[in-house]
């Protein structure tokens, strides 16, 4: 005789059409008050009920951003996991699309304009000197190759005269270092380049910030607009790039003007010695922060090392969530709406990280799993849980906890060479003398100062 149980679960959703409107736990920091507050906004709440309210539409648009290697009728099915018994009729395809495109892309935007900014912590990790530490970085990403795409989204030109598989857009994103939350994004065809899309995100700095960055932003026009906004910078330079003396200091580090500003100018050779040996280069950072007794020079070399975080963010974006794929979308509006909902999706689940490591304090963010929250996220919708919360709100929840039990080992200075990974051929990519481990490595910084 075999020995049974029987688990009963209570689910509490939205009633009527309403119902498959949610997040699972994450509708807890995307509530529908703010859905039905933006789509007022926005002038898109529905004239007459329909089978999918605008509400709905925009839960499903961010559930498909979690979703990514699903059609939008199979993220519905997701929706609707944890309904049975409800009396839901399920759309067709081509509902869905014209629900999308009733919709368009300005509630989404102004969703993620509402959700974007750093994430509250008291995390140390994501300060330095009482200065917020920010970077700014760009992308791209592939889109649909339809008609409607290409008058906007071109394709990348080969240098044989050939062009990439599909069109592209460039995404520029500022990012909060330690809890990697979206400061402020924008995206826009191949042709936009990093720079004049920077100039955009200045309108997000402001006093308090130091913003890293790499060698490409370090234009003077740029520096300008930086220092203009009040916030700090920590930008690479190249090393070949002419910049007049103007002073020396203490610790080694000179001034210069660009832009007929004051910059400091620190140059360090890195050597990062592993078993295999020992590797150097030099580098040349611009800093608004002048005073080499307040800000050392060896420490804002080793604070630049905090660039990275966009990186990681980034592959957290086009690998984990979207696993390299193509946007789904086939028209421009199509594209905006699916980029906001991507974005605000990650916002959401980023700020669910940041609540379960600031819950335990002295933990580091980065210690967060995405993929752990990502997964636990996607199993919620699933089972559509916590989509209403009690009179006691749980700030960690389901998604937390997981994150908590799962916490990645503290960082170790490591290295690796830089190889293609991913090649536009399969056979390229292999070989038996490709060495792809990861050493430990120890560092050392030597600061160069200039002949007198």
């Amino acid at each position: 005789m075999v020995d049974q149980i029987a688990i009963t679960r209570t689910t509490t959703v939205a009633a009527g059409v309403f119902a498959p409107g949610h997040l699972g736990e994450l509708t807890r920091l995307v509530p529908f008050e703010m859905i039905d507050d933006v789509l007022a906004s926005t002038g898109r709440t529905q004239q007459r009920l329909r089978l999918l309210p605008a509400r709905v539409v925009m839960y499903l648009l961010l559930a498909a951003g979690l979703f990514a290697d699903l059609g939008y009728r199979q993220v519905w099915g997701k929706l609707l996991s944890g309904l049975h018994g409800l009396p839901i009729v399920t759309p067709t395809g081509s509902a869905l699309r014209q629900a999308r495109q009733r919709l368009g892309a300005a509630p989404m935007r102004a969703l993620f304009d509402l959700l974007r900014g750093p994430a509250i912590t008291t995390a140390t990790q994501v300060r330095w000197q009482g200065m917020l530490l920010a970077v700014i970085d760009g992308t791209t990403m592939v889109v649909a190759d339809s008609p409607a795409t290409l008058r906007r989204y071109t394709k990348h030109g080969c240098a044989n005269g050939t062009s990439s598989g599909y069109p592209q857009l460039r995404l520029s994103v500022l990012l909060t270092c330690g809890t990697r939350s979206v400061i402020d994004a924008v995206f826009g065809p191949i042709s936009d380049g990093e720079i004049a899309q920077a100039h955009t995100l200045s309108r997000s700095l402001h006093t308090g910030m130091l913003l890293l960055a790499d060698r490409n932003y370090a234009a003077a026009d740029l520096l300008a607009t930086i220092t203009a906004t009040g916030a700090d910078l920590l930008i690479r330079c190249k090393n070949g790039r002419k910049l007049a003396i103007t002073g020396q200091l203490d610790d080694g580090s000179w001034l210069t003007r660009i832009a007929g500003l004051p910059i400091r100018v620190i140059e360090a050779r890195i050597s990062i010695t592993t078993t295999t040996g020992t590797r150097t280069g030099d580098y040349r950072l611009l800093t608004t922060l002048l005073d080499p007794h307040r800000y050392p020079a060896g420490e804002l070399i080793r604070l630049y090392h905090e660039r990275w975080e966009i990186e990681t963010a980034y592959l957290e974006l086009k690998s984990s969530i979207l696993g390299g794929r193509v946007l789904r979308s086939r028209t421009i509006d199509g594209i905006d709406q699916e980029m906001y909902a991507l974005l605000t999706a990650y916002q959401v689940l980023r700020t669910a990280m940041t609540d379960a490591t600031d819950s335990r304090p002295g933990t580091d963010p980065d210690r967060a799993s995405f993929t752990t929250a990502l997964n636990t996220a996607r199993d919620q919708i699933i089972h559509a849980a916590g989509v209403i919360t009690g009179t006691v709100i749980d700030l960690v929840g389901v998604i937390g906890a997981h994150v908590l039990a799962n916490l990645l080992p503290e960082r170790r200075i490591r290295t690796k060479t830089r190889m293609i990974k991913r090649s536009n051929s399969k056979y390229q990519a292999r070989g038996p003398n490709i060495d792809r481990r990861s050493y430990q490595a120890t560092t050392s910084i030597d600061i160069i100062s200039p002949d007198p």
